[in-house]
Order: structure tokens, then C-alpha cells, then sequence
């Protein structure tokens, strides 16, 4: 059974001008506390899936670890809510004393501690990858298809990564970051190079997203929502291609649209 979700939960509905009970399928929140060479680092607010690939990511993305050599063990205790990781190093002052605290599923900072801390982790996009138009409208269709879970409860964020072909990773997850952070950790545990790669997204391109985006590497978010005002400044940038509005035939490019190549044109 899919852990994601809670199957047949006693509701009442109104429908037709009539209240009635029925049942309801909901998806699940689970907190998992990180600690870090023996302290507690912080408590995620999560689904409770591929949470291996999601501590690693979210270590990664908050400049704990660079590449998973540094990560010298990690162990889940998922009956508990806990991730035991232990580092091959001390654990920087400065990130543990910023950075203990509750990241809730929406994964909302004040914007001073992200600026200050978070974007100088941000890198600025070197990828040389181009896909055609069909590429993305195909991306995205896949990501809906894939989606499952979504379909039955409404309740989750979804997003992959891919090449553009071939290679094409889904998570999902209630925490919009999280679910980033899963696919960050699934290729630093397979040392998959991202550089090239493009990440796909169900949610909105905000600054924060924009910026988890930089911080894994990828020079290309291709959303089926909208971009805000300072998404698109950052990347602009951070040479970051953002694709908004991914639906049915037609999207909009919002940042360096030479990653977008019309075949018509060539």
C-alpha cells in the first residue's frame, strides 16, 4: 500500500444541496527530525517516501554536504520519524547554528535568513543543454502521467528530472522543496551529473524554487504554473532557463531562451 496516502477516511460531503458521509482518500504528513553527528539538526515535514534520497538532497541543498563521499553513514528510522547521519567531518559552526529549525512542508523561510545563507550556496547555470519545443510539451505530459498519487488525493507537489530523452527520475511529496530535495538526493547517491539536466515541476517557479534549482545545478525548470516577478530576475542571473505554463500545446519562456531551439527555424 502506497505509504503517501490514507485510504477510506470516514468524511462528510456536500453535494446536491445534501450533506452525507462518505470516505475520502488524504495524503499522509510526516515529520522526520535529521540529526547530525549526534545532534539535532532539523525536523522535516514530509511524505514518507524515498527518505534517504530526501535527507541527502536536503543536506546538499544546505551546504552540509557537497558530494555524498562526505555523508559516512545514514541510517532511517522510519518507525520513529528519525535520520541518524553521521559526516566524515565536524559539522560547520556557522550552518549549525543558522540553520536547526522546522522546515514546514511549504518550506517557507523569511526572506533575510534565505538571501543571506541560502544563495551564496546557488550556483550560476554553465549547461549547454538545448531541447526543441515537443521536448518540453512531452516532459510535462510525462510528469502528469506519472502523477498517480496526485489523482487520487490532489495533495502533493510533483517533479522530475530528465535529459531531455532518455533519463527521467519522478518524485513527489506534500513539500514543494522536498520533493526537489528527493531528486538532489537520488543523484548524488547515484553520482549522476546534473549540470545538463532539467528539472520538471508541477508548482510555481518562486524565488525559493528558483534558487533550490541553483543550488542542485540544473540550467533549465520547466513548470506547468507560473513564475514570480523575482524568480524570473534570479534567473536571468543565475543563467537559468524558466519555462512557465507548460499546458496542452503552448508555454511561455521566461529567461534565456536560447536552450529553446524551433526546429522550423533551423
Amino acid at each position: 500500500m502506497n505509504r503517501d496516502i490514507r485510504y477510506d477516511q470516514t468524511i462528510m460531503r456536500y453535494e446536491n444541496g445534501q450533506l452525507f458521509e462518505t470516505t475520502d482518500n488524504y495524503v499522509t504528513e510526516f515529520p522526520l527530525t535529521i540529526t547530525v553527528n549526534g545532534d539535532e539538526f532539523a525536523t522535516v515535514i514530509c511524505s514518507p517516501n524515498h527518505l534517504d534520497e530526501l535527507v541527502f538532497g536536503f543536506l546538499a541543498s544546505e551546504g552540509v554536504i557537497l558530494k555524498r563521499d562526505e555523508l559516512k553513514h545514514c541510517n532511517i528510522d522510519d518507525s520513529r520519524g528519525f535520520a541518524h547521519v553521521t559526516l566524515t567531518t565536524q559539522l560547520n559552526q556557522r550552518i549549525q547554528l543558522s540553520t536547526k529549525r522546522l522546515v514546514a512542508s511549504c518550506c517557507g523561510k523569511s526572506r533575510e535568513f534565505y538571501f543571506q545563507n541560502d544563495a551564496a550556496i546557488a550556483k550560476t547555470s554553465m549547461s549547454t543543454i538545448s531541447v526543441t519545443p515537443h521536448q518540453i510539451l512531452k516532459m510535462m505530459a510525462r510528469l502528469q502521467n506519472e502523477s498517480r498519487t496526485f489523482h487520487v488525493t490532489g495533495g502533493l507537489h510533483n517533479a522530475a528530472i530528465s535529459d531531455g530523452g532518455n533519463f527521467y527520475i519522478h518524485r513527489q511529496d506534500i513539500g514543494r522543496h522536498n520533493a526537489l530535495d528527493k531528486l538532489f538526493g537520488y543523484c548524488i547517491q547515484y553520482h549522476i551529473p546534473v549540470r545538463d539536466k532539467i528539472l520538471i515541476f508541477s508548482g510555481r517557479i518562486s524565488s525559493e524554487i528558483l534558487i533550490k534549482a541553483a543550488k542542485i545545478g540544473v540550467g533549465m525548470i520547466v513548470s506547468k504554473s507560473a513564475p514570480t516577478t523575482l524568480a524570473i530576475q534570479l534567473a536571468h542571473d543565475l543563467n537559468i532557463t524558466a519555462v512557465g505554463f507548460v499546458r496542452e500545446e503552448h508555454f511561455n519562456i521566461y529567461s534565456h531562451p536560447e536552450r529553446i531551439v524551433n526546429p522550423s527555424s533551423s
